[in-house]
């Protein structure tokens, strides 16, 4: 369950500060150590559609991860030719393609995760007890905040 929208939002977080600080992690996140050699845009379409039911339209792929639509074909072609997406035509329509993520896509992802969990174990453990809780309270509400930005797309 999730707390109803606040009718008159409280200015109790600087929104540009906060901005800032995700911005600074995503990178620094982005860039930890992974075994795979796949850009970061191929691994966030691989999570893309981990995290979808069932497979998705290139068009789709091409709005949620930014990308034109020559870029993203040729993206899916090289995940294809590694084994790691399958494309199929769109059975609904003909001039479609439908691509979905293979068990080896899905280990590449789970491989990359479990990598970066390594890398963040010691630097969590190096912050205070009162930073880690701020960061476990802190959870629901980045989890709730994404699903609202996949909800306003």
């Amino acid at each position: 369950m999730h707390d109803e929208p606040n009718p008159a939002p409280a200015r109790d977080l600087d929104v540009d500060a906060f901005a800032t600080a995700i911005e600074t992690f995503s990178r620094f996140y982005a860039r930890l150590p992974v075994p795979e050699k796949l850009s970061f845009t191929a691994l966030s379409v691989l999570d893309t559609l981990t995290c979808h039911d069932g497979p998705l339209r290139l068009t789709d792929l091409t709005r949620s991860e930014q990308v034109s639509q020559p870029g993203i074909t040729q993206l899916v072609a090289r995940l294809e030719r590694d084994g790691l997406v399958e494309r199929r035509p769109d059975p609904s329509d003909g001039r479609a393609v439908l691509v979905r993520i293979t068990e080896a896509g899905r280990r590449a992802g789970r491989t990359r995760h479990e990598a970066r969990t390594r890398h963040l174990t010691p630097l969590v453990d190096r912050l205070s007890g009162a930073q880690r809780r701020a960061l476990a309270d802190a959870l629901p509400a980045l989890t709730r905040l994404a699903e609202l930005g996949r909800e306003h797309r």
